[in-house]
Formats: C-alpha cells, structure tokens, sequence
C-alpha cells in the first residue's frame, strides 16, 4: 500500500507518504514532495544522486531527508520522481532520480523552500502501514 497525498496547511502545504514499510513512506513523502512543484508524469527518472541523511529519531530523520531533497532540487535544478530509500538506525541512504527542471515542459508551480516540523510524524498505524508526514515551507 503505496500512496501519498498532500495535505493544506495555512500559507503552506503537508506532504504525507504511506507504505507498508517505514522506507516505502518515506520515499511516498519525497515524492509528495516533487508533486508540490509539478505533474509528477513529466519528469523522467534519467539522471541519479545519492543522498545521505543522519538524525536522532525517525521523525527528525524525515525532516533532514526532506530538506536534503529540497537542496537538491534547489542546487543542481533538478526534480525527482523515483526514490529508493534506505534506513539503518538512524542514517538514511537514498537514490533519487529525476531530470534537470525544463520549465517549459514542467510548469514549475511553486519553489519548497524546506521541510519544518509542523505536523511532523512518523508512525505505524493500525493495520501494519507507516505514514511519514510534514509541512513544507512554500
């Protein structure tokens, strides 16, 4: 169970991933994440990065794993649509891949100036599914 979703917060804007586990919803959120500023079906999966994130908890670790995203996309220009995410205590290791921003084929909505900890959380819900979850400054 794969999913995510925004959710409307004030000025800003929640991003929520679901999964089944805790890395599915994690990866859920960054692409959450990139559906803030485009159509996810325009950007192609051409070109990869790695990224490296280290926090005290998962929800922290959310929010550092966010905002990494977020100079990512700022710094090399570039949007992601695919994720694979990796957690091991509390480091996270991740492959983004995504494609140099093309506004005239991306329509660019807004620019996610990063992840706060409004609303933050990461949790297993009844059921079995992981939801990761945080309000993007935009």
């Amino acid at each position: 169970m794969q999913s995510w979703e925004h959710f409307p917060h004030e000025a800003d804007m929640g991003v929520r991933g679901r999964g089944d586990s805790m890395v599915e919803a994690f990866a859920q959120a960054a692409l959450a994440l990139t559906a803030v500023v485009t159509d996810l079906t325009v950007v192609r999966p051409r070109q990869l990065i790695t990224i490296h994130c280290q926090a005290p908890d998962p929800e922290l670790l959310l929010a550092d794993w966010l905002n990494a995203l977020v100079f990512e996309m700022s710094s090399r220009r570039m949007l992601f649509v695919r994720f694979q995410v990796d957690i091991e205590d509390t480091r996270l290791t991740a492959s983004a891949w995504g494609e140099p921003v093309d506004p005239a084929r991306h329509h660019p909505a807004v620019e996610v100036k990063g992840a706060t900890y409004t609303e933050l959380r990461v949790a297993q819900e009844a059921g079995g599914h992981w939801v990761a979850q945080a309000v993007v400054d935009v």
